[in-house]
């Protein structure tokens, strides 16, 4: 029985330390796994976009959406920000104020995302500015109006190149030609009311007379009527038009078929080669301001967007066989500042936001970014280069149109 009873206790403190063993080895792999594989631990970036993948302003969302897929993968592939990976969250508000909104309550609220990259259009991104600011959510909008960013609101950035620089790059190439007096059109878009109020203001500046003024429909199919009218004006000299919006095709093909030969002259809204294309052979020698995008290849190597431009126009053209636009480039510019801010700011909305306002010479499409608490947009006029349509191409402009 002695001998029984030692057997048992021997049994009992082997079995005891064996637990003991196999638990430290159990904490020891845990602690281990932990070292091993921390990108299984890491925090998910969470970035919202609001864009207009479907329905009338698809030329803009569609390269967005595209874009931001594509460079958001390129980042998770090289191991995220700072370690942790993007989520991207894609809501298609197909151009429509209310689901714009709707969805920004939604990635805020619900979803808890870091930022918002978007809306695609400045009617959208206005609806939505005061959410944004009063949930202090970074918001970085692909949409060109200036008063996005003017007056500044605290959280609300904007990557397309300003408005009143546009319509300045414009006028100063008037003013070279010796034209003066101007028949402005433009769609009923925010974007399009916004750049009527711009090249009304600065207008003076540089001597320019408006001396006709129409709006359209951005779903018009015929524009003959407004054009018919601006034509009666013998004073008129140039046409600008304002739109970002596929009527803008129209515009110059009804110009063109009424026998008129007069200087026609885009917004920054021009820079698809779709729109081109659906106008033809009128659109050869329109004018306009835009990004360099859509003359990267001809930019010298010292350029600093040199690079960036025609790496990011190889990838996305080899990816989604398509021609870049400068659409996409605002959603690849927002990504880009906003991965720029989280590594300063980390996972944090108040921190990135005051790091985007910090940022200085950071290189995009539109141009060279350098933020403060005074200018939300990060662009100067230099962001700008004056194109032209040639051959059914876009060329720089060399201020003859040959």
């Amino acid at each position: 029985m002695v001998k029984n009873s030692i057997l048992k206790k021997c049994n009992h403190e082997k079995g005891k330390g064996m637990k003991q063993m196999v638990s430290k080895v159990m904490m020891g792999a845990a602690a281990l796994s932990l070292m091993l594989a921390p990108a299984a631990w890491a925090e998910n970036i969470k970035v919202g976009a609001i864009l207009a993948v479907t329905g009338p302003a698809s030329f803009l969302g569609g390269p967005e959406a595209r874009t931001l897929e594509m460079i958001v993968a390129d980042i998770n592939a090289k191991g995220g920000i700072n370690g942790n990976p993007v989520e991207l969250i894609i809501k298609d508000s197909a151009a429509n104020p209310e689901k714009a909104v709707s969805f920004a309550k939604q990635l805020i609220e619900e979803d808890k995302v870091l930022a918002i990259i978007g809306p695609s259009t400045s009617g959208e991104t206005m609806q939505i500015k005061k959410i944004a600011e009063d949930a202090k959510t970074p918001l970085l909008s692909c949409a060109a109006a200036e008063v996005i960013v003017d007056p500044v609101a605290s959280y609300v950035f904007k990557t397309p190149q300003k408005d009143s620089d546009a319509v300045k790059m414009i006028y100063k190439e008037m003013n070279k030609l010796g034209l003066v007096n101007v028949a402005v059109l433009a769609d009923n878009t925010g974007f399009g009311k916004a750049g009527a109020e711009q090249l009304a203001k600065i207008a003076p500046e540089f001597g320019i007379k408006i001396v006709e003024k129409e709006s359209y429909d951005t779903k018009d199919s015929d524009l003959t009527a407004p054009v018919a009218k601006i034509k009666a004006n013998k004073e008129v000299q140039a046409i600008i038009n304002w739109s970002v919006a596929p009527a803008q095709s129209i515009v110059v093909k009804n110009v063109r078929q009424a026998g008129w030969n007069v200087p026609i002259f885009q917004s920054h809204g021009f820079g698809n080669i779709k729109f081109v294309e659906v106008a033809g052979a009128a659109a050869e020698g329109v004018i306009f301001p835009a990004g360099r995008l859509l003359i990267a290849a001809d930019l010298p190597a010292d350029n600093p967007q040199k690079e960036l431009l025609t790496q990011y126009k190889k990838n996305y053209e080899a990816k989604y066989k398509e021609n870049v636009s400068t659409f996409g480039g605002h959603a690849y510019d927002a990504m880009v500042i906003l991965e720029a801010a989280v590594k300063v700011g980390g996972n944090d909305r108040a921190k990135v936001r005051a790091a985007i306002e910090g940022l200085q010479n950071l290189p995009g499409t539109a141009g060279v970014f350098s933020f403060s608490a005074q200018d939300h947009n990060g662009l100067t006029i230099d962001a700008f280069q004056m194109m032209t349509v040639k051959d059914g191409k876009f060329v720089a402009y060399n201020g003859t149109g040959k």
